[in-house]
C-alpha cells in the first residue's frame, strides 16, 4: 500500500492547472472572437508613394516631349496633357490594374486592399475590375477633361467675356468646382492626418487603402541618394567659388599661343634636329606669323571696328539679323570695300576717327585701341610677359606702345610751309590737305610713348 506525501509537488501541479482550466477557456474564446490586429502604416509612406508616382511621370515625359520636339516644335503646347494621359494609362495599368499598387506605393511596401465583396469579377491584382475601373476614370480622365477644358476657355477668352454670355458663366461654374474639389481635398487630407486610412478623395470614395504588403514591414530609410547628393551639391558649390577666380581668356590664349610655337621639330632633341636639317633661327621663323586676321584690310580702314561688326549682330531687324557677320569678310584677299578707292566720293567702310598708330607701325581708332589695349592689360588675355599686351589684327606682332598720327605734307610747294602764288591755288591746296585728314582727325594725348610721323596712305601729292 503506498501512502501519498501531503507536500508532493507532482499533486500541487496538477490542481493548478486543474482550477486555471476554466480561464483559460474564457481566453481561448476571447481571442477567437475578437478581430486580428492589422499593422499600422505610417503616414508619411502613403504620401511619399503619392509624390514618388508624380515623379516618375514626370521623368518619362521629359524625354519623350524632347524626342517629339524635335519632329514638330510645337508638340508640347498642342498634345502635352495627351501624352500625360498615356502616360498615366500605361503606368496605371502595369502597375495598380496588375499587382494592385502603383510603383511609389512598391517603393514604401504598400498596396491596395477593398472591402471584401461577392460576386465580383477581380484583376490580376485581387481588386475588383469594377473599382479600379472607376477608380482610373476618376483619378486619370477627369483631371485630363478638366484640363483641356480650361485650357479651351483659357484661348477662347471665357473669362473676358460678357456676364450674360454662356461662356462666361460656364466659367464661373467651372471655378466654382474647381473651388469645392479644393475644399474637398482639403478636408479629406485634414481626416487622413487624424486616422491615416485614406489618401485621396478617389481612394476614400471606393474604399481603396494602402496596407502593408508583407505581414512584417520594417520602414528603412536608405540615406545613399542623400549622401550622394550632399557630394554634389559640395562639388558644384566649391566649382561656382573656384571659376570666376580663373582667367579663362588668359588661359585659352596661352594655350593656343603653346600650340602654335609647337612643332614637330621642336619636339626632337638638338642632335636629331641638327640630322634633320631643322635649325633654330628656321623653326621660329617657321612658327612665327607675319600676316594677322585684318591685312587685307585697306590702312584707312579700322581693324577693329571691322572686328567689331564682324562680331555684332543686328537684333532690332530679325529678318536681317546675320547681315552683320557678313559685311566683314577678314580672310578675303580683296580687302573689305564696297566701292572704288579712285571715286572723288568714296567713303571707307570704317573710317578712322582720332588716328593713332602702334608699335607695330598700324593706325586704328583711338578709342578702339585704347579699349583693346586696356582690356589684354587687365584681362592678361593678350601676348607678350604674362599676357598684358595686346596682339596686333594686322601683323600679330605685341603692341607694347601707341602714339598719336602727325602727318606732314610733302612736296615742292610745301618745303617751308605754305607759299601761295594765288588765292585760288591756296583754297584748292588746303581743301585738298584738308580732304586728306578728314578720316585722321588728331586729339590731344596719347596712349603710349612712341610717336611716328609717318603714315603710308597720308603723303599727297600736290600740282
Amino acid at each position: 500500500m503506498t501512502s501519498v506525501h501531503p507536500h508532493d509537488p507532482n499533486r500541487s501541479w496538477q490542481d493548478a492547472w486543474n482550477s486555471a482550466q476554466d480561464t483559460i477557456a474564457r481566453i481561448r474564446v476571447d481571442v477567437l472572437s475578437s478581430s486580428s490586429p492589422t499593422p499600422r502604416v505610417a503616414r508619411v509612406g502613403k504620401v511619399d508613394a503619392e509624390l514618388l508616382d508624380a515623379e516618375l511621370v514626370q521623368l518619362l515625359k521629359e524625354p519623350l516631349t524632347k524626342a517629339f520636339n524635335l519632329v514638330d516644335s510645337t508638340f508640347k503646347a498642342k498634345f502635352d496633357p495627351e501624352l500625360t494621359l498615356f502616360i498615366h494609362l500605361v503606368l496605371y495599368k502595369l502597375s495598380v490594374w496588375d499587382h494592385g499598387a502603383s510603383y511609389g506605393a512598391k517603393l514604401q511596401g504598400l498596396k491596395y486592399a477593398t472591402p471584401r465583396r461577392t460576386a465580383c469579377i477581380l484583376t490580376a491584382s485581387g481588386l475588383p475590375r469594377s473599382t479600379l475601373a472607376l477608380h482610373s476614370f476618376l483619378t486619370i480622365f477627369v483631371p485630363y477633361f478638366h484640363n483641356r477644358v480650361r485650357a479651351h476657355a483659357l484661348s477662347n477668352a471665357w473669362p473676358d467675356a460678357p456676364s450674360s454670355d454662356r461662356r462666361r458663366r460656364a466659367w464661373e461654374l467651372l471655378a466654382r468646382l474647381e473651388s469645392l474639389h479644393g475644399l474637398i481635398a482639403l478636408v479629406n487630407f485634414i481626416v487622413f492626418l487624424g486616422n491615416g486610412r485614406y489618401r485621396t478623395v478617389a481612394d476614400r470614395i471606393f474604399g481603396l487603402r494602402l496596407i502593408s504588403a508583407r505581414r512584417h514591414f520594417q520602414r528603412e530609410v536608405s540615406y545613399e541618394f542623400m549622401n550622394r547628393q550632399m557630394v554634389w551639391h559640395a562639388f558644384t558649390e566649391f566649382l561656382l567659388f573656384l571659376l570666376p577666380l580663373i582667367n579663362t581668356r588668359a588661359l585659352r590664349r596661352q594655350i593656343s599661343s603653346l600650340t602654335s610655337r609647337t612643332t614637330l621639330a621642336s619636339l626632337l632633341p638638338a642632335p636629331l634636329r641638327a640630322l634633320a636639317g631643322a635649325s633654330p633661327s628656321s623653326d621660329a621663323q617657321s612658327g612665327k606669323r607675319t600676316r594677322g586676321k585684318y591685312y587685307t584690310l585697306r590702312a584707312d580702314q579700322c581693324a577693329i571696328c571691322a572686328d567689331n561688326a564682324s562680331t555684332n549682330l543686328n537684333f532690332s531687324d530679325p529678318a536681317n539679323a546675320l547681315t552683320s557677320l557678313s559685311a566683314v569678310s577678314p580672310y578675303t584677299t580683296a580687302g573689305t570695300h564696297t566701292s572704288d578707292p579712285e571715286d572723288p566720293d568714296y567713303v571707307p567702310q570704317f573710317p578712322i576717327h582720332s588716328a593713332y598708330i602702334t608699335s607695330c607701325g598700324h593706325t586704328y581708332c583711338y578709342y578702339c585701341l585704347t579699349e583693346r589695349m586696356m582690356r589684354a592689360a587687365d584681362e592678361r588675355s593678350g601676348v607678350g610677359p604674362k599676357g598684358m599686351l595686346w596682339e596686333c589684327l594686322r601683323c600679330t606682332e605685341p603692341v607694347a606702345a601707341a602714339d598719336r598720327l602727325e602727318a606732314e605734307a610733302e612736296g615742292p610747294e610745301y618745303e617751308s610751309g605754305v607759299d601761295d602764288d594765288s588765292d585760288m591755288d591756296d583754297a584748292e591746296d588746303r581743301s585738298s590737305f584738308t580732304s586728306s585728314l578728314d578720316n585722321f582727325t588728331d586729339t590731344s594725348g596719347s596712349v603710349g610713348s612712341i610717336g611716328y610721323s609717318e603714315y603710308s596712305g597720308m603723303n599727297e601729292d600736290s600740282d
